[in-house]
């Protein structure tokens, strides 16, 4: 991306016109008279006006309404409720990073909420619950709001024409699901806003590559990179906006290494310098704010909540008033104990009947005694803990079992002694059936297949197992495979119940077992008796590594199939949206949904860009020269910019393998809409500052200069002045106002469905299927 610059060339022959005027060459002349007219031009009124204009109606409409539905909508069960944890100070888990909830925390402290209301169901009442909603929802509209600014300033200080800031600007201030997604309590307007912030700072960075190393140089740096780490800090696909400015500055680096470049070579001290600085800048200290998040996240959250169980027991024990701590006991042998599965909660659990010969698929079972995974608790689920040499009354009574032993487990009930082989299990062909067998075969022939080890999570070798708090693995010892199960019910043979079977994926985390109580254990035993303890403290770096690890398979796992759920490639057609809410006694109704119009217009011109930029090089290599250099250089380096920009928050998600929705387009709907606004500048062949006032100030100076010159570059000069007074903006506004007429013509339409008000008839309703949306009411 460069600054606007104008040249004028010249050839005679093969050879360039080597004019200069009081030493100066023809070209640097003209390009100083544009950019002093330019500097003059870039404060005038009209890109002021218009920006004033641009933001009250970005205020009005994102704030317009703001108080309905009364109701919790859609995702802000998520994160109102994750503000009101914050505000109780109880930890919960979430996949995105912090920073996003965090200024929802904020407001409602600001506001003097105290977190009672928990955001439980779509639906509720706000009234009812005294819950300052609008000022949590505030939050996004204001930063909805702002976006639009950004995207006319980005524009604006990109060298764009008034009429380019328009349209880029009014395809996101009427786009209803910008609008839509920015009156509510969600993380997206947070993001976007940020996303656009980082662009609009990496513009004005760019502005001074000529000063390097000085004061606004590092401003506008350090400013890029702390928007950027607040957009990762939001959401992780905030990544995506260090992919945009990553390649803009490896191509400026590579353009700065280059020893023919204009204005002359750098060193290689130099270039290090350049290096070390955007490295420091747009990397090292965005971590560094990244972290700090966290840092904050952590201070705040420390009593016990719902996240705990997303977390190691080590890490429980830094919060206070953790239940699972205070119900932890040492496990002895001969106790007896209930096991329970860390993600399905699932009993282990076992009863007399046996698996069938044959399952549906022919496969032959070992039709021993049927171990599965039991939703409630009963006496079927009980199991005594033995030691793994040779049953002996009474041996090891008392002891602690630690962790690394090799224990056997004896099912109370069947008085039969768990075991796994080298036989397949009912659903998995791959993994290994768990069974029982009587006490003789476990002391004899039997006795490796029914050893089994403790490897508790995160535990050191030889510290005592303990129940709640003793996360595990029962590892089998001869085979090595890990007890597991899912949630994939057994047929009725089996009761519809979980099955159980040895995975040879030790490493898996789903394999992961507790053991939730011992019943053996009288009520009076001193070892239920337990000391008030301390939170213990970990490691900031500690804390932080295993959430991180926590967030990003919990992120991934997010693979189940969703109504509203769409494919990338649907997204540039809006081919349907998401349903937020809905009443049904007045037919009102959010639907969460792009203004058509606009996403087609933007989509369009994406395609007409990659279109240009191909005719383009395709004339190069023919000879063909159709554009002058400084046209050139902003098709390529500014349009180009928006380009990169749409690209690289758009083709990521056809990698994804997580549930997608329409939200997840936004920033490079944003991104889209630059393009659109630069094309309509290079389309109509407008130049930034090419009015009237512009045309007449050059034609002064160029009588300065012409004198100078030699008679061809004379004429060529004067074509070129009298191009610049006769240019006329006309066909250009009038191209800008018939799109965002018809823009604006889609978002009223579509004004029912963002802001959920007034109902609709079924009629209604119907007409605005375009494309066949799953609306509401339409009957």
């Amino acid at each position: 991306m460069s600054a606007p610059n104008s040249t004028l060339r010249q050839r005679s022959g093969k050879e360039k016109n080597k004019a200069v005027v009081n030493g100066d060459k023809v070209e640097d002349v003209i390009a100083n008279i544009y950019q002093d007219v330019q500097k003059k031009t870039s404060r005038e009124w009209d890109y002021k006006a218009a920006l004033a204009i641009i933001t009250v109606l970005a205020f009005a409409t994102r704030f317009f309404g703001i108080s309905h539905p009364d109701e919790v909508v859609f995702d802000e069960v998520h994160f109102g409720k994750f503000a009101s944890y914050y505000l109780q100070r109880t930890y919960f888990f979430d996949v995105h990073p912090p920073f996003g909830k965090l200024l929802f925390a904020l407001v409602g402290w600001l506001v003097g909420y105290d977190g009672h209301f928990l955001f439980d169901n779509i639906g509720e009442s706000y009234i009812a619950n005294n819950v300052p909603y609008v000022a949590f929802r505030a939050l996004p509209a204001l930063l909805g709001a702002l976006t639009v600014v950004v995207v006319f300033l980005i524009m604006w200080e990109s060298g764009y024409s008034l009429p380019a800031c328009v349209l880029a600007s009014g395809l996101v201030l009427f786009d209803n699901s910008h609008v839509g997604q920015t009156r509510l309590i969600l993380l997206d307007a947070t993001l976007v806003f940020f996303m656009s912030l980082s662009i609009f700072c990496y513009v004005r960075f760019y502005k001074q590559r000529h000063e390097p190393f000085g004061r606004k140089w590092w401003k506008w740096l350090l400013l890029t990179g702390f928007c950027m780490s607040c957009v990762i800090s939001t959401k992780y696909v905030g990544t995506f906006t260090f992919v945009t400015i990553g390649c803009a500055v490896c191509i400026d680096l590579w353009d700065l290494l280059d020893i023919n470049r204009k204005g002359g070579a750098l060193d290689l001290f130099t270039f290090g310098k350049h290096f070390v600085a955007r490295a420091v800048g747009l990397i090292v200290i965005p971590f560094f704010f990244y972290l700090f998040w966290f840092q904050v996240h952590f201070a705040i959250l420390n009593r016990s909540g719902p996240g705990d169980d997303f977390m190691s027991p080590e890490f429980q024990e830094t919060l206070s008033d953790n239940l699972l701590h205070q119900a932890s006991l040492d496990v002895h042998y001969y106790d007896v104990i209930t096991l329970r599965h860390k993600d399905t909660k699932v009993y282990l659990h076992s009863h007399p009947d046996k698996y069938p010969l044959r399952y549906d698929d022919g496969r032959i079972s070992s039709q021993g005694q049927q171990v599965t995974g039991y939703p409630f608790n009963d006496t079927n689920n009980h199991w005594q803990i033995l030691p793994n040499d040779p049953i002996l009354d009474g041996a090891r009574a008392d002891e602690p079992v630690l962790n690394g032993d090799l224990v056997k487990l004896r099912h109370v009930v069947t008085d039969t002694i768990l075991l796994t082989h080298d036989v397949a299990s009912p659903s998995y062909p791959t993994n290994q059936e768990f069974t029982t067998v009587p006490l003789e075969l476990a002391a004899g022939e039997r006795h490796n297949d029914t050893l089994f080890e403790i490897r508790m999570e995160q535990g050191k070798k030889g510290v005592p197992f303990k129940s709640m708090s003793g996360q595990f693995k029962l590892i089998h010892y001869p085979t090595k495979v890990a007890m597991w199960t899912h949630t994939s019910p057994l047929p009725e043979w089996a009761y519809k119940q979980a099955e159980i079977n040895g995975n040879k994926n030790v490493q898996q985390s789903s394999n992961i077992w507790y053991v939730e109580d011992i019943p053996s254990l009288p009520e009076d035993s001193p070892r239920r008796i337990k000391e008030v303890r301390k939170p213990k403290h970990l490691p900031f770096l500690v804390k932080y590594i295993e959430l991180q690890r926590a967030m990003f398979y919990h992120n991934n796992a997010l693979t189940a199939s969703h109504p509203y759920a769409t494919q990338p490639f649907q997204w540039p057609f809006l081919l349907r949206g998401v349903s937020f809410w809905t009443q049904e006694s007045t037919r009102q109704q959010i639907y969460f949904l792009g203004n058509p119009i606009g996403y087609w217009i933007a989509s369009s011109l994406l395609a007409v860009f990659a279109g240009i930029i191909a005719a383009d090089q395709l004339g190069l290599r023919r000879g063909v020269d159709a554009l002058d250099k400084r046209t050139r250089s902003r098709l390529y380096n500014s349009t180009g910019f928006f380009f990169l920009c749409w690209a690289a928050h758009y083709f990521p998600f056809y990698l994804m393998g997580r549930q997608l929705f329409l939200h997840h387009y936004l920033p490079a709907h944003l991104a889209s809409c630059l393009v659109t606004g630069a094309l309509v500048e290079f389309i109509f062949n407008v130049d930034p500052v090419l009015d009237q006032e512009t045309a007449s100030t050059i034609a002064s100076k160029k009588d300065k200069v012409t004198g100078k010159l030699s008679d061809k570059t004379k004429r060529t000069f004067q074509t070129a002045s009298d191009r610049l007074k006769g240019h006329s903006m006309i066909t250009t506004w009038a191209a800008t106002f018939v799109v965002l007429a018809a823009v604006i013509g889609g978002f009223i339409f579509f004004f029912p469905l963002t802001y959920g008000w007034p109902g609709l008839t079924p009629a209604e309703v119907n007409a605005r299927k375009w494309l066949g949306y799953d609306l509401h009411f339409a009957k």
